[in-house]
């Protein structure tokens, strides 16, 4: 690691090696301001040996204000919070800088929830957020290009080490250089050279406002990936002439586009996406200017940064996801501990799923992620208890992790030979296998703490009673539901989890009842597909996916339309007979035939396993039930809630 574990020097500011955390909507403001939850969080990955941590986008400007919480770097009230994040920061040897933007026609909602004006270059529509913006005249242009100047004053004030202008992902800077969205045929449009006028403009009003001494850079999409986006010959033109006129310290190269659905897949691509996919991206940007390129996507173990590195196609590495879930990454690099590293299996769960809920983000992995300030700092068992977990699961391994840790005397009980629960069968379908390492992690986490694993291991009330412990944790998952079809002595109905681990015959033609709308219906229907089968998905909802993140979301349906999936939704099952199913149409209430169907493989949500639970309560012993068993959700509520319990105990 000693390309990634080097310092960079960049106008006078070093950064102690080469991986930072990019900007991101963290979600824990108060009053659009920062707070002691969100100072906590990026402390964290400071303290866990980042060399740099950008804070996320701040609005410039009031106009560039919507429903979603900013930072309102246009009012000196945001002063005090980006000082107490770059004090706490920069106390433990991490630099720190603050991106401003302003989304131009990229705004949904205002604040009171009535749609806000959005302003543009010119009138042209945005397709994902269905909003025709109204275009800006000289005037509001210019009073913007000043409101740049303003805030980068304050971010000086609150002593900041550098300011990074976003003009990636489709926000109102791309969208002046976009020649699809920028129709103007004045000093600001008309040819490349005006439409790069309006980020001239506002770099330079930056380094006004930031002075000589404050690192300036400038995040570009590179490759929008989008219907009438903006494409790498086009965006390396604009890097080179940011660089050669001297208006940036650095560069950040990414990818995508906030404008459609297939191009914001790219803002936090998930774990179908290549590692590192952006690099290339960089390294031609980083061919054509002489300032540092920065880079972020996909980029989530330190092996990785350390070739796209080491190979020259750029110089920081954005490594946002795996210090989220694991904020001491790179002092686990420095340490040469990288087999105790937690990586970030790119689920898009907790994170960016968490931001675009509008709830602060976590890690699904490591649910003290946004919680610094609840379980940053575990308090040591007094007096250490004998804790006895039933279960090897994401629940379970947490639970014991964090018991083990903390000092108790713990042992784990796992029915089956192998640990993992569910996450066994996720990590089976297409493109999900990176899943897997939740297991991984959890388990070396739980065997470092000195847990006792004990496999094959089936715990009844009797064994427990035996083992006398002082507290008892059930983990013991869920199975699948199943719900009373007609005809099923006629046709062919066999459950999902066992399509995935192979148990079951299909045939060519396949129906899939989609209850939850979750990753299980949207893999089944890709490995089918992939297979050769016929495949419709009958989804009990507004489209398949709709419980898991956007992003993973509309990636998977692309690929699904691409392999001749067809998703049907709005349709509850009813019955099957030897080559048809039949389903009800949940808004109209009518029937819906799918016919020439071999087999209908049914995803319809779990019931807990309980029995455990109920036969110790029965017998007067207190046990703490977490996880599917206590009631059917995720893996996120399930470590949440082993972390929640153990760190009680």
């Amino acid at each position: 690691m000693k390309t990634l574990l080097s310092p960079l020097t960049i106008n006078g500011h070093t950064l102690r090696n080469r991986i930072f955390s990019t900007g991101h909507m963290a979600v824990m403001l108060k009053d659009n301001l920062p707070t002691d939850r969100m100072a906590a969080y990026h402390t964290a990955r400071a303290q866990g040996g980042a060399g740099l941590i950008i804070i996320e986008a701040a609005r410039a400007h009031v106009s560039g204000m919507s429903g979603r919480p900013a930072i309102r770097a246009y009012e000196d009230a945001c002063i005090p919070g980006y000082a107490h994040i770059a004090n706490a920061c920069q106390r433990h040897g991490a630099k720190v800088f603050a991106q401003l933007t302003h989304p131009g026609r990229e705004m949904t909602k205002a604040a009171d929830g009535t749609q806000a004006v959005a302003l543009a270059p010119s009138a042209v529509a945005t397709e994902r957020f269905h909003v025709i913006p109204r275009e800006m005249n000289t005037a509001e242009i210019e009073d913007i290009i000043e409101g740049f100047a303003s805030a980068a004053t304050r971010l000086r004030k609150a002593g900041l080490d550098g300011i990074e202008v976003v003009a990636s992902h489709g926000v109102l800077a791309s969208q002046f250089l976009n020649p699809h969205v920028n129709l103007r045929t004045d000093a600001y449009g008309g040819s490349d050279q005006n439409r790069l006028q309006f980020l001239v403009d506002v770099l330079r009003a930056v380094r006004r406002g930031a002075g000589p001494d404050l690192v300036v850079g400038v995040r570009l999409s590179i490759d929008e990936k989008e219907h009438d986006g903006l494409e790498p010959d086009q965006m390396v033109t604009v890097a080179k002439a940011l660089a050669d006129q001297k208006l940036v310290d650095y560069l950040n190269v990414t990818a995508g586009t906030s404008a459609g659905l297939a191009g914001s897949t790219h803002i936090v691509p998930p774990m179908t996406f290549e590692t590192g996919y952006t690099a290339p991206l960089a390294a031609t940007v980083r061919a054509n200017v002489d300032v540092p390129v920065f880079v972020a996507g996909r980029i989530n173990q330190p092996q990785i940064a350390e070739a796209v590195l080491a190979s020259g196609q750029a110089d920081m590495c954005g490594m946002t996801r795996a210090l989220i879930a694991d904020p001491q990454m790179p002092n686990k690099v420095i340490a040469g501990t990288l087999d105790g590293i937690r990586a970030c299996v790119a689920c898009n769960q907790a994170c960016i799923g968490h931001m675009l809920g509008g709830y602060p983000i976590s890690c699904i992995q490591h649910p003290e992620t946004g919680r610094e300030l609840e379980f940053g700092t575990l308090t040591p068992a007094a007096p250490p208890k004998k804790v006895l977990v039933i279960g090897g699961g994401p629940a379970g391994l947490k639970a014991a992790a964090i018991a083990g840790t903390r000092g108790h005397d713990v042992t784990l009980l796992e029915a089956d030979g192998t640990l993992g629960g569910q996450v066994r069968l996720a990590q089976m379908l297409p493109g999900r296998a990176e899943f897997g390492g939740v297991t991984t992690n959890l388990e070396r986490e739980a065997r470092t703490a000195g847990v006792d694993i004990q496999l094959n291991a089936r715990a009844t009330a009797e064994t427990i009673e035996d083992r006398a412990p002082d507290a008892v944790i059930l983990a013991t998952g869920a199975t699948p539901r199943g719900i009373k079809i007609e005809g099923v002595t006629e046709g062919h109905v066999v459950e999902a989890w066992d399509v995935i681990s192979g148990r079951a015959n299909i045939g060519s033609r396949v129906a899939i009842a989609d209850w939850r709308g979750d990753w299980i219906a949207l893999g089944l229907a890709e490995m089918l597909a992939q297979h050769g089968c016929h495949v419709r998905l009958a989804v009990n909802g507004m489209t398949a996916g709709l419980s898991i993140p956007q992003y993973a979301r509309d990636a998977w349906l692309g690929k699904l339309h691409t392999l001749g999936v067809e998703v049907m939704p709005y349709l509850r099952p009813y019955g099957v007979d030897e080559d048809s199913a039949y389903f009800q149409h949940t808004l109209s209430g009518e029937p819906v035939v799918f016919d020439g169907v071999d087999t209908l493989v049914t995803s319809l949500g779990h019931a807990s396993e309980d029995t455990l639970t109920k036969a110790m309560a029965a017998a007067g012993h207190h046990v703490i039930p977490i996880g599917d068993c206590l009631s059917p959700r995720t893996v996120e509520e399930a470590v949440l809630e082993g972390l929640q319990v153990a760190a009680n105990l």
